[in-house]
């Protein structure tokens, strides 16, 4: 039987394990498209991606599945929602750069370990996600609804 699964990198002591899927060249090259690990990104730019996308997908569910999805006001209150789920998530990000940043003085443009430029992730992932959800909002109010009788 084949041994598949060994320590990463044979050093028992790191505490990974290199299978198939962890270490193939596909993982790897899906996981160096993120906009977190993607190179030549501003900080900025990492957080309007990461927020258009975490606005786009959040929507759904307050709007499907939320309780007044059969009233009149349901996409309004679902958009709401996403909104006041949006703000605490930045909420929670400004809280870690704080707490994570706050003795760290180097100033790096594209480095995510910084004050200044957490700060600029946050806000970019706060717009682009405000930005999604509204137009996410928009292109659903837009849409006519059927009803089968």
């Amino acid at each position: 039987m084949a041994n598949f699964i060994k320590p990463y990198n044979d050093d028992p002591f790191v505490g990974h394990l290199a299978t198939p899927i962890t270490s193939s060249a596909v993982t790897r090259a899906i996981l160096q498209n993120l906009p977190a690990y993607r190179f030549g990104l501003t900080p900025l730019l990492r957080g309007l991606e990461i927020g258009l996308a975490h606005g786009y997908f959040l929507m759904g569910p307050f709007v499907n599945l939320g309780p007044l999805r059969n009233s009149d006001i349901g996409l309004l209150a679902g958009f709401l929602s996403t909104i006041g789920l949006i703000l605490i998530l930045t909420l929670g990000l400004t809280i870690y750069g704080v707490a994570t940043f706050e003795n760290i003085t180097s100033e790096s443009a594209t480095d995510l370990q910084t004050k200044n430029a957490w700060n600029q992730f946050k806000g970019g992932f706060f717009v682009g996600a405000c930005g999604s959800a509204g137009f996410v909002f928009i292109c659903l109010s837009s849409i006519p609804t059927f009803t089968i009788n």
